[in-house]
């Protein structure tokens, strides 16, 4: 298994090769040469597997270059049930990612049971595992640097943490984190984690990171990584719950599903795009947006149009504007041109849009089962009213994002799959807006927000950036 840039002027790689790293050479996202599609016979025999199982049948398709006994030994460590612990008293810890039923057909995909109750643990558990295997094998380092608008940074610094030969360096903007997201990473006081604090938003935190990527004799002095969902090993593994869903959600493989994923950056749909790819039986993939609706505008118009400016909301982590992962659909819409890739990049990082109407390349869209909808600050919060009224379960405001927008689109006899984001005491002030009550969180948690706090605020400037980077690797 090769794997290609969406630009096309890098060379292939193979897994191994593109691990520890983010952007290609030439900027853009790695994808394998060709999608490994699984036959009727594969997947029947999926079905029932458990989820270290199930992740190993899919990962060992994408990754042939770690022998296939470490790979499975390096997934047994991961996917454990102590891993997942913080489960409800109606779930199994040891299912991974347990389905909750709110009605017959109506699904929530519980993707919140690890360290930072946020889907993003399912991947970035893994990664930890993954780079300090590999790190061991060529006795080297690796200095991660990211951007976070809630989840990503925790998830990636308690995966991280500890870890030989790794360092993080994770951006986040001053303001709209909760303050339970902020605790979670600014509380670690790990040797080898540095929270940079940002004064100003998302999008030029993910834009430094960017931008350092792509300063590529810097990249290669310092040993800079990636672990947002441009690195791709992220995303392959975030689409093994998408097949840990399907099996639960069905009885037969002749049966297809709908994904509900609210959605900021696109990594989370792109690893639905990926499972459908592989031959998984998804009917729609809904992209759920908050008030930062430029996918939702795409996929209803054709028009991808990033926004200057990012709201703050109270659903936080989609607070998005760019989707860096969007790429990655866009050359596989596209007919994987990377020309075409190329052409359209530029003009969105120049600070253009562009119009797929155009030749008519937007009316592929429906070939991939896309669409779309919005959730506001009401909406989500009726939401939340009436999921715990009518079903007795809480939601967090992105969950709630993701079932509004999916009953949107809900169909007769076709099973809905709401992908969990995080567990509602993350997000405590949409809880008591809502609700009027105090979500539970894990004993263990309880004094989280009271914990010193490690953190380094500066302008959001890519020169000081590198320059704590240089500070902090000597």
């Amino acid at each position: 298994m090769n794997y290609l840039s969406t630009r096309g002027l890098a060379p292939q790689l193979r897994f191994s090769d593109i691990l520890l790293g983010g952007l290609a050479s030439d900027g853009g996202l790695y994808v394998p040469e060709a999608y490994p599609r699984f036959s009727a016979d594969e997947l029947a025999a999926m079905r029932g597997m458990s989820y270290a199982e199930l992740a190993f049948a899919v990962l060992s398709r994408l990754i042939d270059d770690i022998p296939h006994d470490d790979l499975r030994a390096l997934i047994d460590k991961t996917y454990t049930a102590d891993v997942y612990r913080y489960v409800t008293d109606k779930e199994n810890a040891a299912d991974i990612t347990p389905l909750k039923t709110l009605e017959p057909g109506l699904h929530v995909l519980a993707l919140s049971n690890g360290p930072t109750l946020a889907f993003k643990d399912m991947a970035m558990q893994l990664l930890g595992n993954l780079f300090e295997y590999a790190l061991a094998k060529t006795g080297g380092e690796l200095n991660i640097l990211g951007a976070t608008s809630g989840d990503t940074g925790s998830a990636a610094e308690y995966a991280m943490r500890g870890k030989r030969g790794v360092r993080v360096f994770m951006l986040s903007p001053e303001h709209g984190m909760t303050r339970f997201q902020q605790a979670q990473m600014y509380a670690l006081a790990d040797a080898n984690i540095h929270n940079l604090v940002m004064r100003g938003v998302f999008d030029q935190c993910q834009d430094i990171v960017k931008a350092v990527s792509n300063d590529l004799d810097f990249k290669a002095k310092y040993h800079i990584g990636a672990v947002n969902s441009i690195n791709w090993a992220r995303v392959a593994a975030q689409s093994v719950y998408y097949f840990k869903a399907y099996f639960a959600a069905t009885h037969s493989n002749d049966q297809q599903v709908s994904f509900s994923v609210p959605s900021g950056n696109f990594g989370n749909v792109c690893a639905g795009h990926i499972a459908r790819q592989m031959g998984l039986p998804i009917k729609k993939l809904i992209v759920a947006t908050n008030e930062n609706d430029v996918l939702d505008e795409f996929f209803k118009t054709g028009v991808y149009r990033p926004r200057p400016e990012t709201k703050h909301t109270s659903s936080p982590s989609m607070d998005i504007s760019k989707a860096s992962n969007f790429e990655r659909f866009i050359f596989d819409l596209s007919g994987r041109d990377a020309a075409k890739i190329r052409s359209l990049w530029s003009t969105v990082e120049s600070g253009g849009s562009f119009d797929l109407n155009a030749g008519g390349l937007f009316k592929r869209v429906a070939d991939f089962g896309m669409v779309s909808g919005s959730s506001n600050h009401a909406n989500r919060l009726d939401t939340i009213r009436t999921v715990y009224e009518v079903y007795g379960t809480m939601v967090d405001p992105h969950t709630a994002d993701g079932l509004k927008v999916g009953m949107e689109h809900r169909e007769h006899g076709v099973p809905l799959i709401c992908m969990e984001t995080a567990q509602p005491a993350k997000f405590d002030d949409a809880i008591r807006e809502a609700l009027g009550i105090e979500p539970v969180r894990p004993a263990e948690l309880a004094d989280l927000e009271d914990q010193p706090q490690n953190k380094h605020v500066m302008d959001a400037d890519i020169h000081a950036v590198k320059q704590f980077i240089v500070d902090h690797v000597r």
